[in-house]
């Protein structure tokens, strides 16, 4: 029997369980003709398998654990894998006779929103949901040739593309790379290590007190990423960086952007910020840190292992 996470834009059915929100998994009826749930429907995806970090980690190089949280075991983060699965929108469970549990906020199922979710869930898992945002958001987008304007039609043989009838432009979903970079020097008076943090406007001015986070932007066309980092900090906040090196990535579907995540040394440079991007911007010793992300996002992983290396739990 097929089974589907059931989503609302970037919201996700979940259930209260004692340990914190666990997204459903919600049986699906049995198609009449047998070959109804292979059938291209808007609103409707096939997810591929998340594997979890042991597959690629080692041991002894295991800098997952800032992405768990209290609420679940730092094994089960490392080990858990979520086979394939499908996915689908609220609407279209309605209008497709789903049998949905009782929703609603002071219930134990209702949407809880995927940026709440990260911080309790597995890595895998918390993928898998990013994915899925992604895809349903691809098929709502993809709906018309972007070269003929004519209406498209899903690929045949579960291939992941929108086809034009008319002129066959294929449209795949697309993946947005974005590098963020954790920069780091020794205090220059008492040789403390720091880490470059930026108050960005998306953060909200109204949150007090207000969220650091890091150095963040687009890969650019004709770029590789180490470029698109060095040039990324010049222009944020005007200084110079060396020893670039990748750490890790993560998916993350705001729209669709795959985080790459960088670790530099501070270089030279005195701290200009652009100031149609970021309110303010400066070094801060790792013992002293203001409001940063939260667990489960990238960034929040940088700074959690820097602070790791020096003997510090943040």
């Amino acid at each position: 029997m097929a089974h589907a996470f059931i989503l609302s834009d970037d919201t996700v059915l979940c259930r209260q369980m004692p340990d914190g929100w666990w997204p459903l998994q919600i049986q699906l009826p049995q198609s009449r003709t047998g070959s109804d749930e292979q059938a291209y429907r808007l609103g409707h995806v096939t997810l591929h398998e998340s594997l979890s970090p042991n597959h690629w980690q080692s041991d002894d190089n295991n800098n997952m654990d800032s992405l768990s949280s209290d609420l679940i075991n730092e094994n089960t983060a490392q080990t858990f894998t979520a086979p394939s699965t499908t996915a689908m929108t609220y609407d279209y469970a309605v209008a497709h006779n789903v049998t949905l549990p009782i929703i609603a906020e002071s219930s134990t199922d209702t949407f809880v929103p995927y940026r709440q979710l990260i911080n309790n869930i597995p890595v895998a898992l918390s993928d898998q949901i990013s994915q899925a945002i992604q895809l349903l958001r691809w098929q709502a987008d993809t709906q018309f040739c972007s070269r003929c304007a004519s209406p498209t039609v899903h690929a045949d043989q579960d291939e992941r593309a929108m086809v034009c009838p008319v002129c066959q432009l294929r449209q795949y979903p697309r993946v947005q790379p974005c590098v963020i970079t954790a920069i780091t020097r020794p205090n220059p008076v008492t040789d403390e290590m720091q880490i470059l943090l930026a108050h960005h406007h998306r953060h909200g001015q109204q949150k007090l007190p207000p969220m650091y986070g890091l150095i963040a932007g687009f890969v650019e066309v004709g770029e590789n990423l180490e470029h698109a980092v060095v040039r990324e900090v010049a222009e944020e906040v005007n200084i110079s960086i060396s020893d670039i090196h990748y750490v890790s990535s993560q998916p993350w579907p705001f729209p669709s952007n795959l985080m790459l995540g960088f670790r530099a040394s501070y270089a030279s440079g005195d701290i200009i910020i652009q100031e149609d991007e970021l309110a303010h911007a400066d070094f801060f010793d790792l013992s002293n840190l203001p409001k940063i992300p939260p667990k489960g996002s990238i960034a929040r992983e940088l700074i959690d292992q820097i602070a790791k290396e020096q003997g510090i739990l943040l």
